[in-house]
């Protein structure tokens, strides 16, 4: 049974580098974390949050699952915002989809993919409600582009909508919702500009 000693040795490796380049680095990060934002992400493997932003461990708090749903019967998700809002006091919540999501080609060619397509079914819902703007699209990268895109303001809308966020706009906390979307030919971020940060700008 392998032990995968490969990942061991880039890890004492990288520890050593972080210490090299700041020796109090890990003494710090072990007594508390203090993110100021909550990156809901695509699962897939070419889209490290920390690394995409710029930032060190400690400083983004991270939730990550098959085509950054967030979906409002989800405990997993729902604790991961919970936690972020409550207790660390993080002052943005990002959902950042990216473009050639495996998810959301699935969930656009309607693949058969086995018990995945039960989480993809939320995907698919964003497409029939927009089925007129992509069927209008000539191509299926056109399609599939737009239906990441597509997707990311929708979960924002869902984000915005779940208990955890309305009822820290209730009491007066500061707290934006952002809709991001990262492109993997290029490694660059496009703001989607469906920040939402009040009650009456989601009603709005």
């Amino acid at each position: 049974m392998g032990t995968l000693k490969h990942l061991f040795e880039n890890n004492r490796t990288w520890a050593a580098d972080m210490t090299r380049q700041d020796p109090d680095f890990f003494r710090r990060l072990s007594t508390q974390q203090s993110p100021r934002y909550l990156w809901i992400g695509c699962s897939d493997s070419r889209v490290p949050a920390n690394q995409i932003v710029g930032l060190v461990p400690g400083e983004m708090f991270v939730h990550r699952n098959v085509a950054n749903v967030v979906v409002h019967t989800d405990l997993n998700c729902l604790s991961a915002i919970q936690f972020a809002v409550e207790v660390l006091r993080v002052e943005h919540l990002i959902v950042c989809g990216h473009y050639s999501c495996g998810g959301i080609l699935a969930a656009l060619q309607d693949n058969k993919l086995g018990l995945i397509d039960n989480w993809l079914r939320h995907v698919q819902d964003v497409r029939v409600k927009h089925r007129a703007l992509i069927d209008s699209l000539e191509t299926e990268k056109q399609q599939h582009d737009r239906l990441c895109e597509l997707n990311v303001i929708e979960q924002v809308t869902n984000l915005s909508r779940t208990t955890v966020v309305r009822d820290a706009w209730a009491r007066g906390q500061a707290l934006v919702v952002h809709g991001w979307i990262y492109d993997i030919t290029d490694g660059l971020l496009r703001d989607l500009d469906v920040s939402v940060a009040s009650e009456q700008e989601l009603e709005g």
